[in-house]
């Protein structure tokens, strides 16, 4: 059933946002030019000037301030990592990488551990980095505190294709063989390159070198198709597709859910799968429960993590959040963004306003 649930508002500063689910973070440039963030309900002045560069991760906030010194705020506090080294950071849910010329770093719970001193190719996931250590020609990961060897390079490129996520690493290695990287084990996956693949937190999906369409799951494979499919996208723990002949399923659970003969318009977030379902209503898919959201598709809609936003025919600003829905505002707002399930939107010039878990602060 749907459920909508209207919240009164409240004012909050200029900000430009980004969070985190477990303990929310967002960062800020107010109308004095200060870095501010707001950690969990708190809010803490960082910085007296614009930053030249911030990203906002889930457990970190790292920034090039306004003289270009390398700086994390992180578990309520700045540290300043270095004084016009960095020239490349991006940040995830739980870890920061940042380069200092071509040396190749990482950020995990407080700590600072150099991962190569000459890196020019690097893949980054939540808990997970994979990298070219060009010192000694060599790919590794780092994952839970610890580098792991992956594949030397041989002959060539050791890995022709490789795609990162959350925890998990796929490649085609220099003998075309497909294989994982989980949990700190290297999994022989299949003995032939495959034809293409995609990841997300635990799951892989792959159609195999005999055009089979197949997932891997938190350890287990399964054959989904014997053909592979016309489209598909994978999440966290999930895989949405088109068969071959047409149907629209979703993998979940360690189920395949068949929603019918239909081709639809689908967007996957981490948790959450939007659709267009064959009546031209839009429809959202969260752990194994479908939502029905509109009795039409709409033009425009953001999905991340457990969450979908959009604004309705009404004007109203909506937002699907981890099975409830939402009507935000029926104010006119502008610059909207979603990071992980935290809602930034702006009313008129200079009023930005936060929705986190059915609440604004």
């Amino acid at each position: 059933m749907l459920r909508i649930l209207t919240l009164p508002a409240f004012l909050i500063f200029c900000c430009l946002a980004g969070t985190l689910s477990a303990q929310p973070l967002t960062a800020y440039t107010n109308i004095q030019n200060q870095v501010m963030v707001w950690d969990n309900g708190i809010l803490r002045k960082v910085d007296y000037l614009p930053p030249v560069s911030l990203q906002i991760g889930r457990t970190n906030i790292p920034y090039l301030d306004n003289s270009r010194s390398f700086k994390i705020y992180y578990n309520g506090g700045v540290r300043t990592v270095n004084a016009g080294f960095t020239n490349l950071f991006f940040t995830s849910d739980n870890l920061c990488i940042f380069l200092n010329a071509k040396s190749l770093n990482v950020f995990d719970r407080g700590n600072i551990k150099n991962l190569s001193l000459l890196c020019n190719e690097y893949y980054l996931g939540d808990s997970l980095v994979v990298f070219l250590d060009g010192v000694r020609q060599e790919y590794k990961a780092y994952y839970n505190g610890n580098i792991f060897p992956i594949e030397s390079y041989l002959a060539g490129p050791a890995l022709q294709a490789i795609k990162v996520s959350d925890n998990i690493a796929a490649y085609n290695n220099y003998a075309r063989h497909f294989r994982l990287f989980y949990h700190g084990q290297i999994i022989n996956q299949e003995d032939y390159a495959v034809n293409a693949f995609e990841v997300g937190r635990n799951t892989v999906a792959y159609t195999d070198a005999g055009n089979v369409f197949k997932i891997f799951h938190s350890g287990k494979t399964i054959t989904a198709e014997n053909f592979p499919p016309q489209s598909y996208a994978v999440g966290d723990d999930l895989v949405a597709y088109v068969s071959n002949d047409g149907y629209f399923k979703i993998f979940y659970g360690d189920s395949i859910y068949n929603y019918g003969y239909f081709r639809p318009d689908y967007q996957v977030g981490d948790h959450v799968v939007a659709f267009r379902d064959a009546g031209g209503y839009f429809q959202a898919f969260y752990k194994g429960q479908l939502t029905q959201l509109e009795s039409y598709y709409p033009d425009n809609y953001t999905v991340q993590y457990n969450s979908i936003v959009y604004q309705n025919q009404a004007h109203t600003l909506r937002m699907f959040y981890a099975g409830d829905v939402y009507d935000v505002t029926t104010a006119d707002a502008e610059d909207i963004s979603l990071n992980y399930d935290v809602l930034r939107y702006r009313i008129g010039e200079n009023f930005f306003r936060i929705f986190y878990q059915g609440q604004e602060y």
